[in-house]
């Protein structure tokens, strides 16, 4: 049996189970540093015992010294040797790796890219990061930052991601599609028109991907065509995935897994005029297959090891 610790921002949860799945979840709220580590050792004592504990973790963070280096959301977690903590006090190894990582070995592991030797998870959730699995093991780069495809630029203009106009995060992420809905219906104003969900400009911080998705559902063309640019795009940057790394499987997590109906094809519009078609054809682009349950299937995966 593995022991999974799962540490976010506002809750983290210790998680018991096994190649097979999940057989039990203590659940946490994240408090002050110390008072988190203690209720996560206490956690370990109540599930029961493993042979090997997985943390799974946002970034900034050093995973081959199992370090925390205060991530933004957990302020006071400054240099944090969390698997030396927990690998000392239950005599066991402990592995930390960073969020996105841990969520692409649950994908490989548990979900839609089971059985794969070369697999790319992207989260698609508020930004977009990307955890890699290349020759059957998860690749983390020279100092960890491997994966971070959000940072490449698709255009020279465009929304805001990742500290940077027209990436690939301003365009396919959560905040993204927002940033977009939001500039369509500006135009739409200034032109004298309303939307149904955008009656004035003070209405325009109110639309996210959410109200987008449910409008371009009922066929709204604003919101609509916020999706479209967004799938356009996204097929954009798998075309550069699939030509660089020539994957199996692209396992999309998140927007995509809610709104596919509204981004594949557009994504495979693109993805097919821009992609080499001999590494296009052995690729498959998947929803992510464990939805909500992620984070702990991600947390018990790095109990394997990377």
């Amino acid at each position: 049996m593995k022991i999974g610790v799962d540490i976010g921002g506002t809750k983290c949860a210790v998680i018991l189970g096994d190649e097979s799945g999940i057989y039990n979840k203590i659940k946490l709220e994240t408090k002050s540093c110390r008072e988190t580590l203690d209720e996560i050792v206490r956690a370990i004592k109540e599930i029961g015992a493993g042979d090997a504990i997985g943390i799974s973790c946002g970034g900034p963070l050093d995973s081959e010294k199992g370090l925390i280096l205060s991530p933004p959301n957990l302020p006071d977690w400054n240099r944090v040797p969390i698997t030396k903590i927990l690998s000392e006090k239950f005599g066991v190894p402990a592995y930390l790796c960073n969020d996105a990582n841990a969520c692409a070995l649950a994908e490989w592991k548990y979900g839609a890219g089971r059985g794969t030797k070369n697999m790319i998870f992207l989260t698609f959730g508020t930004g977009l990061g990307a955890g890699l699995i290349l020759d059957g093991r998860l690749f983390e780069g020279t100092n960890g930052n491997a994966g971070e495809v959000g940072h490449i630029r698709l255009c020279e203009h465009g929304p805001v991601g990742y500290g940077k106009k027209g990436s690939f995060e301003g365009f396919c992420s959560g905040n993204g599609l927002a940033q977009l809905g939001r500039m369509l219906a500006l135009e739409q104003l200034q032109s004298g028109k309303t939307l149904p969900y955008c009656q004035s400009a003070a209405a325009l911080d109110g639309i996210n991907a959410k109200i987008l998705a449910e409008y371009a559902t009922r066929g709204e063309p604003i919101a609509t065509e916020a999706y479209r640019i967004c799938g356009e795009m996204l097929g954009k940057g798998l075309a550069v995935l699939v030509d660089l790394l020539n994957p199996e499987a692209i396992v999309i997590g998140s927007v995509f897994q809610r709104a596919e109906h509204l981004l594949r094809a557009p994504m495979e519009e693109v993805l097919e005029r821009e992609a080499l078609s001999f590494s296009r054809e052995v690729c498959r682009v998947l929803p992510a297959e464990l939805g909500d349950s992620i984070g702990d299937y991600a947390a018990l995966a790095v109990a394997f090891g990377r």
